[in-house]
């Protein structure tokens, strides 16, 4: 058996546990910035009409209704909307409906430096897409109605502006508006025969 100094087993060992803590330490930090992209890939299929994903900014309280669930992405909020509107356009089975806080409009650059920007980014990722824009406790109200009864897929970003959350109801990617609408007509139709 080999005879080690205690002094130098000491120094070894400090210097493995230093150096390993170290590794974890760094590998626990940077999990959060892929962490929400692999949980997103992973529920995606899973989520469907009536299913929301909240991307909201650093303020945003954490939900108690256990059908919410939040993740921390430690990321851009634009990169995060950008991120998941990417996903939802692969998607097969769900397409966004997307909410905005109607007060959003009429934050300033005085009272929110940075607002300006963060619209002119946020448009350029939405595009075309359409907006439905409600007041934010009503937006708020129907997320919370929501949770009781279906999944809500939050993921809070490092934005510290108020009142720029995207909220993405899902509905049927294969199965729009119009073609319920003309199901319900017929369906009337045939109850008055």
């Amino acid at each position: 058996m080999m005879n080690i100094p205690a002094k130098a087993l000491i120094s070894f060992a400090a210097t493995f546990l230093m150096t390993t803590g170290l590794a974890v330490e760094a590998a626990h930090r940077s999990e959060p910035a892929n962490a929400w992209k692999s949980k997103l890939e992973e529920i995606l299929p899973l989520l469907g009409h009536r299913n929301w994903i909240l991307i909201v900014d650093s303020a945003y309280p954490l939900q108690s209704s256990t059908g919410v669930e939040t993740l921390e992405t430690n990321a851009d909020q634009v990169e995060v909307v950008r991120a998941v509107l990417e996903e939802l356009h692969h998607s097969i089975h769900v397409r966004p409906v997307v909410y905005m806080d109607s007060e959003l409009p009429f934050v300033t650059e005085k009272d929110a430096p940075g607002v300006t920007a963060y619209r002119r980014a946020l448009k350029a990722v939405i595009g075309s897409q359409a907006i439905q824009s409600l007041p934010h406790e009503q937006i708020l109200q129907k997320v919370d109605e929501t949770g009781k009864v279906f999944h809500i897929f939050v993921l809070k970003t490092i934005m510290t502006i108020p009142y720029t959350s995207v909220f993405l109801q899902l509905n049927a990617k294969y199965w729009g508006d119009e073609e319920e609408q003309r199901l319900r007509e017929a369906m009337r139709q045939a109850g008055r025969k």
